[in-house]
């Protein structure tokens, strides 16, 4: 099984780094200093899980050096970026190719489909606390990593079962086929979304945020947004994923913040548009209200756009 990875930061390099090291046939898509390094150095995953390197790693910043048909693209770009990896990846796809979006957010099927067709793209996403620490070195600070993905229409192909293989031959990955993708994608959105609207807002860590009674009911008031317009979309969310999410979050180290946090903090652009944005537009597309989501967007908002406009 050929496969690509398109972005290699936390996500990517983690990921297909496990990949790479159990001896899967994966080819890195990276850019600027982070490719110069891994073609010098390449990859180093830190891990509280064990530290491991990928020291003859294949990757280019060049899609037609990729000759061989290509059976799986993964994307773990940010959601910003996914529009430019669409057009990066044209050459790469052909009826064969599955496409699988381990990004965060819940637009990036339908924006691959309006690019590939409906036919390779399945759902997907991801879970893992971690970040490009330096060119060639990500940093795994915690979280068992996970793997989540399926058809959009949940049957059981021999794609998707294929790649769960795959997947499952590799240590601390933790793949999963869901029973419904649509529904677990938006589990995800609920926690992310929420995370870092509130966490981006308040400066606060996972800690404070969850420490703090009125910070913890601003968080609990944004889930909900998010289970209403899962359902006015009629995905299958069910209230009590609220709860089941907040005892979840108690459990991550308090120190930590989310990638959308850590980018507004930093004065890079965000997912803040793939993120809370979504749920605001979503909410506007089905007629349900986002009160929470909206006031926290446009609070970011002004800070987002300085930021883009420094790239």
């Amino acid at each position: 099984m050929k496969i690509v990875m398109f972005g290699v930061g936390g996500v990517g390099g983690y990921f297909g780094g496990r990949l790479a090291e159990c001896g899967a046939d994966i080819t890195f898509v990276a850019r600027g200093r982070h490719l110069a390094a891994m073609q010098a150095s390449g990859l180093k995953v830190n891990s509280y899980l064990g530290d491991f390197v990928i020291p003859n790693v294949s990757v280019t910043n060049d899609v037609t050096t990729i000759t061989d048909p290509v059976d799986v693209i993964l994307i773990a770009t940010k959601t910003w970026q996914l529009a430019d990896a669409i057009v990066q990846m044209q050459p790469l796809v052909s009826a064969n190719t599955m496409v699988v979006p381990m990004l965060n957010g819940v637009s990036a099927p339908a924006q691959l489909q309006a690019a590939f067709g409906e036919a390779p793209v399945i759902g997907g996403y991801c879970g893992i606390l971690s970040h490009l620490k330096s060119p060639g070195v990500i940093e795994h600070a915690g979280t068992e990593p996970f793997v989540v993905f399926g058809e959009l229409d949940n049957t059981q192909s021999e794609r998707v079962l294929a790649l769960l293989a795959t997947f499952e031959a590799c240590q601390h990955i933790n793949p999963t086929v869901p029973p419904d993708i649509l529904a677990a994608m938006w589990r995800k959105h609920l926690l992310v979304s929420s995370l870092g609207a509130v966490g981006a807002a308040s400066g606060a860590n996972f800690g404070t945020m969850l420490g703090t009674p009125e910070l913890r009911a601003l968080l609990r008031d944004v889930m909900h947004e998010v289970v209403d317009v899962a359902q006015g979309m009629e995905i299958n969310l069910p209230r009590e994923t609220v709860e089941k999410t907040l005892t979840f979050l108690d459990t991550l180290p308090a120190s930590s913040i989310t990638s959308m946090q850590r980018d507004i903090l930093n004065q890079k652009p965000s997912e803040l548009d793939g993120q809370v944005g979504a749920t605001v537009k979503f909410g506007e597309s089905c007629g349900v209200p986002t009160p929470h989501s909206r006031a926290l967007y446009w609070s970011l908002w002004p800070l987002e756009q300085k930021h883009r406009s420094r790239q």
